[in-house]
């Protein structure tokens, strides 16, 4: 070319050595060039992590803006942080010998947390934080941003035990600390290590200039890995790791899947002769997909979206997944339940009649008494999962309804005597008892457990919630604001009738059970 080639960059300080590399190359053999530094996205926008930034190539789309402009004829990148699939118009010209492709653990002080419960790792990889968990599972993992100087400073300011670098970054900018060792058991992100150039599709002499640059073994191996990434629909904000490389005329390849917890991890591996190898990415995302990938990555996408709708009671993988598909949702635990111990005094004489509201009371009773001892003669609850539980393992239920109210309404009419024993919570609502004294029967009530409140601050993008329990109410408006917008989801009218004092829109299940204020939610998202 007559004129200099223009060498799109980022414009920090490993971008810059990447970027002279290139140069250094092409100058050798004669090719005039020039460097045209860029800001991208991903280095302005430093306070959230990757995944959070919504934008497909954070560290390359303003590099594909200018090349498309015509201001640089090449850019030069990490490879790792290119997109699997390039913007119309332009392609990859040159992938550079690699190098060093591991993950690296900086640490603070010493090694001696790697055999301890409790460290705290840095990284703002969910690749790296996900692999981190599944063999460390008590860690806990912060996050970290910034370019690799910027990141060491703030380790070394930290009181974490390590962060997590690639070891190419620090190897090329020659300032890998001591306290340092590679983590060979890491799977690393696909192209980890290379140096990848594109070119305009149009421009036919750039491409062939860099062509020169080549470095074909590692454009197998590198392709392999990233082909592997395409067909999991995986990117930058999931937790997939690919490494392949080339020796003694064979293609050796490890993938992993794994959620962002760590908890669950599909891993596969294969070696085949070179030129045999046109098919190894395909085999091997198939194998993930097949071995439930396909739901995990489901998992992932939602996971990586804005929550909209938040659970006041922990929900099972199970019940997560029977929610429509446009639900993101949240889970935790706004009340913790701890059983009372209680003395072989309740029991004396036996109630002759007695009520359950809830299956915490009668799991307290199991817990301090043998189901021999609790032959009640005449058993009353809410609920049929109270009532499942209570016919097996303690004896027949006499008559059960969907709330305490209608329960009541009910025992003034056909309760046998003028008795009762209630077994509750130490929070608990006064209407059962309340209408059962205006009616001359006599409340025994039993504290069996207790209810303490444990509310989260839930993210202002969620709009729906889901409720359990009058409690679970109160407990949400603790830690939170109930806004004009905000649904509430519950499980019965007892429940609704606390949500209705705070929340406009209020809607109920027809039955007492999590799926079906699961299928309340669903329902609404339908409509």
């Amino acid at each position: 070319m007559s004129k200099p080639i223009r060498i799109g960059t980022r414009d920090s300080e490993l971008a810059l050595w990447q970027a002279k590399i290139v140069q250094s190359q092409l100058e050798h053999l004669g090719h005039q060039t020039v460097l045209v530094p860029v800001k991208s996205t991903g280095d302005i926008v430093l306070d959230k992590p990757i995944y959070e930034l919504g934008i497909t190539g954070v560290f390359t789309k303003t590099l594909d803006m200018a090349m498309l402009a015509g201001q640089i004829d090449i850019a030069v990148h990490s490879f790792k942080d290119v997109p699997t699939v390039l913007p119309k118009g332009i392609v990859q010209a040159a992938v550079i010998k690699r190098g060093n492709v591991r993950d690296c653990l900086v640490f603070n002080d010493n090694e001696e947390f790697l055999s301890q419960r409790e460290a705290i790792i840095a990284t703002g990889s969910l690749r790296r934080r996900a692999q981190w968990l599944n063999r460390y599972p008590t860690h806990t993992i912060v996050g970290l941003r910034g370019n690799v100087n910027s990141r060491l400073e703030k380790l070394e300011n930290s009181d974490w035990n390590g962060a997590i670098f690639a070891a190419a970054g620090l190897g090329r900018l020659d300032i890998k600390p001591e306290e340092s060792f590679n983590l060979e058991w890491m799977v690393p992100a696909p192209a980890q290590g290379a140096i990848m150039v594109t070119a305009l599709e149009s421009d036919q002499d750039v491409q062939t200039i860099c062509t020169e640059i080549n470095h074909e073994e590692t454009q197998i191996a590198t392709g392999i890995e990233r082909k592997f990434l395409n067909l999991l629909e995986g990117g930058c904000s999931a937790p997939i790791g690919g490494l392949c490389f080339i020796k003694e005329e064979e293609v050796h390849f490890q993938g992993v899947l794994l959620s962002l917890d760590g908890t669950k991890k599909i891993e596969v591996q294969r070696t085949v002769a070179l030129g045999a190898h046109h098919d190894l990415a395909q085999f091997c995302a198939d194998y993930i997909i097949e071995r439930g990938g396909t739901r995990l990555m489901d998992d992932l996408k939602k996971s990586t979206k804005p929550v909209n709708v938040y659970s006041t009671k922990s929900l099972t993988d199970d019940q997560k997944q029977l929610f429509h598909e446009d639900v993101v949702v949240d889970s935790s635990d706004f009340i913790k339940i701890s059983f009372n111990r209680l003395t072989s005094k309740v029991l004396r004489p036996l109630p002759k009649n007695v009520i359950f509201t809830s299956k915490n009371a009668v799991e307290s009773l199991l817990t301090n008494f043998s189901s021999e001892e609790l032959k009640f003669e005449n058993i009353y609850c809410v609920g049929r999962r109270t009532k499942r539980l209570v016919e097996r393992r303690i004896g027949k239920v006499k008559h059960t309804e969907n709330n305490a109210k209608a329960l009541a309404q009910h025992l003034v009419e056909y309760i046998e005597g003028t008795e009762i024993t209630y077994f509750c919570s130490d929070i608990r609502l006064d209407e059962l008892p309340t209408i059962l004294a205006k009616n001359h029967i006599d409340v025994k009530e039993v504290i069996a457990y207790e209810t303490k409140y444990d509310a989260q601050h839930i993210d202002e993008s969620a709009k729906h919630i889901m409720f359990y329990s009058p409690s679970t109410v109160q407990s949400f408006k603790r830690e939170n604001v109930v806004e004009d917008d905000l649904i509430a989801f519950c499980i019965g009218d007892t429940t609704a009738k606390e949500a209705k004092k705070d929340f406009k829109e209020v809607r109920v299940a027809k039955m007492p059970s999590v799926e079906s204020v699961v299928k309340l939610v669903n329902q609404y998202y339908k409509d």
